[in-house]
Parts: C-alpha cells; structure tokens; sequence
C-alpha cells in the first residue's frame, strides 16, 4: 500500500467509485467502461484488440495471482485497453511460467489501473444504465465532459498495416485483420492451408484465393465502409467465406442487414449459446458490444447461433452459399474450446469448392 496513492473512476452518469491506484499513474484516462465475467485468462483478455477504447471492470475479484508469462498467451503484441478496474491483485504470485508480476507488466506497458473497487456493484450500474463512458482519475480533479471514444474506427488503428503470408499448405485463405487474435490465425494454420493475412481495408476481390475469414475487431462495424464495401464484391462469388465476432457483424452489413449496439455486451469465457438446428448448447468467449438485427437479414440468411441470455442472434449463414459467421470466438484463448469444430467446417467447404 505505501507504493498506492488514491484514485477514483467517475461515470458521466455520475456516479463516483473510489479505490486506489500506484504512484506512478498520473494521467486521467478516458474509455467506454464495460465488464468481463470471466474467471480467469487476463493476459489474453487484455490483448485482445477488440478492447481498444475500453476501460476494461474485471468482475472475478482476484487477478494478478498466476502473474504473466513471457508472452506465450498473449493474443496480440501488446495490452489494448486504456485502462482498467479490479478488486485484488495479487503482487506474489506463484505459477511456472511467470516472468513478471501483473502490475509491473501494466507499468512496462502504462497501462492505468484502479484497484479495490467493488466491481460487483459497478457491474450493476452497467447492467442498468448500459455501458457508459467514464474516467480514471489520479488527482483530485473531475471530469467536465467525456468523449465518445466508440465514435473513433479502432479498427484502422489495430489492423496490420501490412500483408503477411503464414504457412505453405495447399490451399490459399485470405485472413481479413480487423483486430485479429492470434489463435485464430494458429486455428486455421493447423490445417493444410496457406494464410494471407491483409489490412481491414485491403481490396483482396480480384486475388487468387480459395475462401476467405473475417477477424474479430473493436468498436462499431458501420465505420468500417472499406471492408464491407470490399466483402460486397466477394459475396457475389461462391467461395466459402466465414467470420468471427466483428466479422460475422460486417457480414451482415455487406448483405444489406443492419447492426445495433446492445445495451451492456457480452463479454467473457462463459457466454451460453444454443445451436438453433440441433438444439445443442454451448459455453464459448465472447467479446463484442453490437450484434446484427435479426429482423433486418434478407430471406435467403438464417439465424443458426443464439444466446442464451438474451437471444440476441450469435451466428448467421446463407442458405444455400458456404457463407457463414459467429458472434462468439471458437477460437477460445480465453475461454472453453467447445466451439473449434468452426474452423474444420471452414476447411471443408474450402476443399470442397475445390472439388
């Protein structure tokens, strides 16, 4: 505690959350404050580039107590929330694979944190005014106004700015990078395939290519008019074409569906989704503040995921053309490993259209 100083998050609805924060945090912070209610995973949550813009409330009351590895289960360079909110964090922890201590990886990254909140009762005012913006606060001031940072393309700050190849197998994917999480791509590479992976705004319509993956990605999917302008031309075509989270919402704005923002997301590894067709249920990771309109899907797509919670539409697929989307990430990294079989389906009708 003599390394603490006291901080505070104050929401632009008005409510004022005290905790305390290290000495070394100075800067207020500003970002869309949301909740995860997983159990454990944070070095894969926090690089998940899908967070960019938020302050991350971490539900589960304890992180920090396995520290951090090396980087082996890091979904991406570098931590992408702004800032984020905990009850406890451990300072000696105790796991194999430990490099570093939670907090001194937030320090070599700056990333702010607010500590000893009760984040049950934030998760509750969530809940109830949706999610909100709000502010890390180190000194005794108070905000006069708080941004919108969803109303920022995330997406063109995330994505790679380059195109990359992975692997040398003998069919050809274009990975489309939207905020891209590792595992996905160490997903498709366990197959007999050769990855492209190419910036979100990248015109792949008249490459060589054998189907196509849409990444998962941060923010709202209507901002990013290069890439559904781009899946438009694609989707004429007949080759297999499947995306994940922020990808399965572009699909749906290329086919000329709508998307909304939910009042609060969803986020963690034990979201509950049901197959639509076989009733089957399943636990997956998810993380993603908007969804596609059911009642705006042309008559040739179809619901095939929902969630349990609120059945709010997690999966879509054309009727016919192997085109095919989820709003949860099979690819886990957080989170169960139930869903996987998304990627084999994506590789079969791959093989397929080359028959």
């Amino acid at each position: 505690m003599d390394e603490m100083k006291p901080a505070k998050l104050v929401l632009q609805s008005g409510e004022v959350f005290t905790g305390y924060a290290p000495k070394w945090q100075k800067n207020t912070t500003f970002g869309e404050v949301v909740f995860n209610t997983g159990m454990t995973g944070y070095e894969e949550t926090l690089t998940d580039p899908s967070y960019s813009g938020q302050i991350l409330t971490f539900t589960f009351p304890i992180l920090g107590n396995y520290g951090v590895s090396d980087g082996k289960n890091f979904e991406s360079s570098k931590i992408h929330v702004p800032g984020m909110i905990c009850q406890t964090v451990f300072t000696t922890p105790e796991h194999h694979q430990k490099t570093k201590t939670f907090l001194d990886w937030l320090e070599a990254q700056n990333i702010p944190i607010l500590i000893g909140v009760d984040t049950r009762a934030l998760t509750k005012v969530i809940r109830e005014h949706g999610v909100i913006n709000g502010a890390l606060v180190f000194d005794d001031s108070t905000p006069s106004s708080f941004p919108d940072t969803m109303a920022y393309n995330f997406v063109e700050q995330v994505s790679t700015k380059e195109v990359t190849t992975h692997g040398n197998g003998k069919y050809k994917i274009i990975l489309v990078d939207c905020g891209l999480k590792l595992n996905i791509l160490n997903s498709l590479l366990k197959h007999d395939i050769t990855v492209k992976v190419v910036p979100f705004d990248y015109d792949y319509s008249n490459e060589n290519y054998d189907g196509v993956f849409l990444s998962n990605g941060p923010g709202d999917p209507k901002l990013c008019t290069k890439t559904i302008n781009t899946l438009k031309n694609i989707l004429k075509e007949t080759k297999p074409v499947y995306g994940i989270c922020l990808g399965s919402q572009l699909m749906g704005l290329a086919v000329g569906a709508d998307t909304y923002k939910l009042k609060f997301g969803h986020r963690g590894q034990n979201q509950p989704c049901i197959d639509v067709e076989t009733k089957k249920c399943y636990l997956t990771s998810q993380n993603h503040g908007y969804a596609v309109d059911e009642k705006t899907l042309p008559k040739d797509w179809v619901v095939t995921y929902r969630h349990l919670n609120d059945n709010t539409v997690a999966g879509i697929k054309h009727t016919s053309m192997p085109f095919v989307a989820v709003q949860f990430h099979p690819e886990a990294a957080p989170g169960p490993e139930d869903t996987e079989h998304f990627f084999k389906e994506f590789i079969q009708q791959v093989k397929k259209g080359k028959c």
